[in-house]
């Protein structure tokens, strides 16, 4: 199961959470569309990356998705040139939410060897074409565009074991991952990014990263993005339960409805979500990690 379909599938549990929400939380959703079946950004346009998480928010609540204007806006990007990884990977997961029959012929192909640009000579990936070294978040997301638009062993970055060795040099001290070499501390993003990747990797995680990841949960429920870190986040808190989740690491049941209680706080009246307390926008991209969160606290 790839990347994309595990998390669609644990946020359609959010159902359970949200009870009577539920329908303004699908209109949230459609109101995140521009006239060209596009996602919109916090400034109200069209962009790639967003488009990722209003069309997962669509598959997630069983909407119908917008995809004769999407597929038309989509072709507009061509085979991706002037497109940074991350709008280049929301271009491939856009297509697979599409249809991948729809796909121009060779635009796959054409796809995965421009993400091969962005792979660093430690074997990993990184938004950065100048950074010399590649990040968890880098891998994480070449291997789910790899997922989605390769076929046969192409479902796989080439020569994977060394997105592991890159890795290998990101583990910080304390028994998690940071997306820098060297770090003393490291970051729950990160951790939850490496440990997915270990895990489609089928290769073990040490049972010390459980606990780290447990640890970064605040008093008044949710994770932190760092230890430390001033107020907990809803992107860190989805991303740590979906990591916890796959561990097999259980909350206990006071720590779940501190949980609750925490994406709780984040939502607003007009059926988004903020990304944290100190937040005043909603928007698509936080919405979605809001019902990964409701998804995983409804298990």
């Amino acid at each position: 199961m790839s990347v994309r379909i595990e998390l669609i599938q644990v946020a359609r549990l959010a159902i359970r959470q949200l009870g009577d929400s539920a329908p303004l939380v699908r209109a949230f959703f459609q109101s995140q569309l521009s006239p060209e079946g596009a996602g919109c950004d916090r400034d109200g346009r069209p962009d790639l990356y967003y488009t990722v998480f209003v069309l997962n928010g669509f598959e997630a609540l069983k909407m119908p998705l917008p995809v004769d204007n999407l597929e038309a806006w989509l072709r507009t990007f061509g085979e991706g040139e002037k497109l940074d990884l991350v709008h280049l990977t929301s271009l491939a997961r856009c297509w697979v939410a599409v249809g991948k029959k729809r796909m121009p012929d060779g635009l796959a192909k054409k796809l995965l060897a421009r993400i091969e640009t962005f792979r660093k000579a430690d074997g990993g990936y990184d938004v950065d074409l100048k950074r010399p070294h590649g990040t968890a978040y880098g891998a994480f997301l070449a291997l789910g565009a790899y997922q989605d638009i390769g076929t046969g062993l192409g479902k796989l970055p080439p020569n994977p074991l060394s997105i592991v060795q890159c890795l290998k040099r990101l583990e910080t001290p304390d028994g998690a991952w940071n997306n820098v070499p060297k770090m003393p501390v490291g970051s729950t993003n990160p951790t939850a990014g490496a440990v997915t990747l270990l895990r489609h990797l089928h290769l073990p995680v040490n049972d010390v990263v459980g606990r780290w990841l447990l640890a970064r949960m605040h008093p008044q429920g949710g994770f932190l993005a760092v230890p430390g870190a001033p107020m907990p986040d809803l992107l860190s808190t989805a991303t740590a339960l979906h990591a916890l989740s796959s561990l097999d690491v259980r909350l206990t049941a006071e720590q779940r409805e501190r949980c609750l209680d925490f994406v709780d706080s984040l939502w607003g009246a007009r059926g988004g979500f903020h990304g944290h307390w100190a937040d005043d926008h909603l928007d698509a991209e936080y919405t979605f990690y809001g019902l990964l969160a409701l998804g995983h606290l409804s298990l």
